[in-house]
């Protein structure tokens, strides 16, 4: 029998709940809402109706910073990346590349 703790750890990873907590986390700390607990129901009821494709995960970034991470990433002014180069910026931004 695994431990109840294992099975915890399992639980959480499954429904990646570890993930979802420091989005919310950051969606709060970005945003400092009056009303924390109403944020909060509305960034789940976004999360929810994204993953159903009913309308946009919540997001702290906008055009500007995807733009401004571009620019940082084509130095030399390109107007391109590489491959290297967008994997780096993603482990930057805390996005884990799957492996297909």
């Amino acid at each position: 029998l695994r431990s109840a703790e294992q099975q915890g750890r399992d639980y959480l990873e499954r429904h990646r709940l570890p993930e979802l907590l420091e989005h919310l986390s950051a969606l709060l700390l970005y945003h400092r809402p009056e009303r924390p607990r109403e944020f909060l129901i509305e960034a789940l009821e976004k999360v929810a109706a994204g993953k159903r494709g009913d309308g946009q995960y919540p997001c702290l970034m906008d055009d500007s910073n995807l733009t401004a991470m571009f620019q940082m990433l084509d130095v030399v002014g390109q107007g391109y990346i590489t491959v290297v180069q967008y994997r780096e910026g993603q482990s930057g931004l805390g996005i884990v590349q799957q492996e297909l």
